[in-house]
């Protein structure tokens, strides 16, 4: 899970049911300043991706509930896509990007001496993920000797 702030974690424990209810998975929210101002955000994902509407939709539903139940004002909300780098950083990141290429770096190297490959998601399941690589060979691992994963992206 990610760090949050309390009062992020306040609104990702508000937010979660209503976007789950949409067909959203909330990944974060964040509360910071910037500039002057006070910015409460909140991340969704979904497999195939996120659009403008499906961020617009969210806000309408979740912006009164959060002025209602959220002990802190928050000078603007906003809601967004994590974005295409975002690490994956839980097994619902996997489990989402399930089939797809992704970039990955372990903490030491594999038996076979390799410490970063690229390979597609072919399995997740209790505290692994399983990994076809480019040579056809598979690999499962455990999340946490992955230090860092991010989906594959090829211009």
């Amino acid at each position: 899970m990610a760090k949050r702030s309390k009062i992020a974690q306040e609104a990702y424990d508000i937010a979660k049911p209503y976007a789950e209810q949409m067909g959203f998975d909330l990944v974060d929210a964040e509360y910071k300043k910037e500039g002057q101002s006070m910015f409460l955000r909140l991340f969704i994902d979904r497999k195939g991706g996120i659009s403008t509407d499906d961020c617009e939709a969210l806000s309408k539903v979740v912006d009164p509930i959060l002025d209602e139940k959220l002990h802190h004002d928050a000078d603007y909300f906003e809601v967004s896509s994590p974005g295409l780098t975002r690490p994956l950083q839980d097994l619902s990141d996997y489990r989402r990007y399930e089939g797809e290429l992704i970039d990955v770096n372990l903490f030491k190297a594999d038996e076979t001496g390799v410490k970063s490959f690229t390979g597609r998601i072919v399995g997740v399941n209790d505290d692994k993920v399983s990994f076809e690589k480019d040579n056809g060979t598979r690999s499962e691992l455990m999340l946490q000797d992955i230090s860092k994963a991010v989906r594959h992206l090829d211009f």
